[in-house]
């Protein structure tokens, strides 16, 4: 594409009217955020054999789980490369312009970032931003970590992709910005679904307005107020069955995953989040929340703290309650109030989210991985091997219930006391699997779950997969990757460690057959996204995908 349609060159645009300041980083930026995605593109590509990736690519290394790494820089960008792997599809090649795009962005607005955060470790005299981290509050260290993680999924290539947002929106509510906002709408009693958060809210932020006899007060993200709900329910608001409730503002601060953004303190100097609905493509999926999300979430986090209630070393980020509309889709004007971990940590514990593990220090210049390595004066075997020992066994145990946690990097958050690995907490409980005969046999049956709800199934292995996918190939093969490209890893070694982990945690025997065998199922990622592209409706989708692939734990 050329011209004014060409995305680049109307990206320029934007920054030159928006933040001009940015614009030579932007465009310098460009070709190392095609080589990221076009790479992981490649990855994906071969793992899941598609159309000529294993004749057009020979991979420079490889790792566990066929996860390869193609050699580069590539001559062309992710579009070019698509079309020449033989898989044309308009809406993907798209996909990958904008999160090369973005992933530029972000790469600019870091140096900023990273501007501010050496000055900040200087100042305090710390060697490291491990050191810095230990100076702040608990979700705030966790919020300085997470703006790190600049490149996104860490094996999708389309980890940055932002459909629906532009330039203004990106600098106003993208990982990097320092603050987004929460608006608030009234909703006619009759429509609202779900618990009262207007009320819960006002509890902790008191100056917010009560809403009118018959309604309730619903958050917004505030980018959702104007971009979606102003058009879309236009007719609701003339009825005055949603009413914008104007002034009616909480200042929050954007995470990864951007639709769940973290309050302001509160009254009581607590701070909370909010999962919102965000209609905008982030990887391969509209960030709504279904009207059944906002029902589940309180109901699993209960079941979770049941069956880990004498866990000591894992704590979980709760959902506490959720409401939705009944309008549209039912998804617009979803949100769930998920707790923080604000004062449940010990003095000199940092919390970590994981995507922030293989993301580079600015004040180091190495990962913040290879500080916690140096802090803890650990060889990379050890560190793996009680990393695995905390991440895997809690698990492995709730497999055996019937729970195949989500536990990818994204959803877990390793806390660490003098660099070395204490505890785990996890969040975002939507996209877990419960397997529900097995639950019904050995944890007293499901919660009760919303209709529409897509987590309970009655196919065990495909609890397993969900398990397998997250902890074992996206989570710790991530850090095996990392150790061994940057600290001399041996890998079958590395795995050697992680097996004896499961082989002693007393998983399932079925579970610890399905995890360890020669094929394990892991999710194509781009499979799926060819599949989705011919899907109808705005949400619509095919499940997940999977393809066989070799696994080092066999082996082991």
């Amino acid at each position: 594409m050329t011209g004014t349609t060409d995305p680049v060159t109307l990206a320029g645009a934007e920054l030159a009217r928006h933040a001009p300041h940015l614009l030579d980083a932007y465009h310098a930026a460009l070709p190392r955020a095609a080589d990221v995605v076009t790479t992981r593109l490649l990855g994906a590509a071969w793992r899941e054999d598609l159309g000529r990736a294993r004749h057009l690519l020979r991979p420079a290394r490889r790792h566990g789980f066929d996860r390869v790494e193609p050699a580069g820089p590539h001559r062309h960008g992710p579009a070019t490369v698509l079309a020449e792997l033989g898989v044309p599809c308009a809406a993907l090649t798209a996909e990958l312009v904008d999160a090369a795009g973005n992933l530029a962005l972000g790469y600019a607005r870091r140096a900023g970032i990273d501007a501010r955060l050496r000055a900040q470790a200087s100042a305090a005299g710390d060697p490291d931003l491990y050191g810095l981290a230990a100076t702040l509050g608990t979700d705030e260290q966790m919020l300085m970590f997470e703006r790190l993680a600049t490149e996104g999924h860490n094996l999708h290539p389309c980890g940055r992709t932002r459909l629906g947002w532009r330039v203004p929106d990106l600098l106003a509510h993208d990982q990097e910005s320092p603050a987004t906002g929460v608006g608030f709408v009234a909703v006619r009693s009759g429509l609202h679904t779900g618990d009262d958060l207007g009320a819960l809210l006002r509890d902790g932020y008191p100056w917010l307005p009560p809403p009118p006899a018959g309604y309730r007060l619903q958050p917004v993200h505030a980018w959702q107020l104007e971009a979606v709900l102003a058009d879309r329910y236009a007719g609701l608001f003339a009825t005055r069955d949603l009413i914008r409730v104007e002034g009616a503002v909480l200042r929050a601060a954007p995470t990864i995953a951007l639709r769940t953004v973290l309050l302001e303190p509160d009254r009581h100097g607590a701070r909370r989040y909010l999962k919102l609905s965000l209609d905008i493509q982030v990887t391969s999926t509209r960030r709504t929340i279904s009207a059944a999300s906002t029902r589940n979430g309180p109901a699993i986090s209960d079941l979770l703290h049941r069956l880990l209630a004498d866990e000591p070393r894992v704590l979980l980020l709760p959902e506490v309650a959720g409401a939705a509309v009944d309008a549209g889709d039912g998804r617009d004007v979803s949100a769930i109030v998920r707790g923080g971990l604000s004062g449940a940590l010990t003095p000199g514990e940092v919390a970590i989210p994981g995507p922030a593990l293989v993301a580079t220090s600015p004040v180091t210049g190495g990962s913040v991985l290879s500080e916690l390595l140096a802090r803890a004066g650990l060889d990379p075997l050890e560190f793996l091997a009680r990393y695995a020992g905390l991440l895997l066994p809690p698990l492995l145990r709730l497999a055996a219930a019937g729970v195949g946690l989500e536990a990818h990097l994204q959803n877990s958050i390793p806390t660490f006391v003098g660099g070395v690995p204490h505890r785990v907490a996890f969040r975002d409980f939507a996209g877990l699997r419960l397997h529900l005969p097995r639950l019904a046999a050995r944890a007293g049956g499901a919660p009760p779950l919303a209709p529409g709800s897509v987590v309970g199934t009655d196919e065990v292995d495909v609890m397993r997969a969900k398990l397998g996918y997250t902890a074992l190939q996206a989570h710790l093969g991530e850090l095996v990757a990392h150790l061994a490209d940057a600290h001399g890893l041996d890998e079958a070694a590395g795995w050697r460690a992680v097996r004896r982990v499961l082989d002693e945690a007393g998983a399932d025997p079925a579970d610890r057959a399905f995890l360890t065998a020669p094929r394990v199922p892991h999710k194509a990622l781009v499979r799926m996204r060819l599949a989705q592209a011919g899907a109808a409706g705005r949400h619509g989708g095919t499940g997940d995908l999977y393809v066989p692939v070799d696994n080092p734990l066999h082996a082991s």
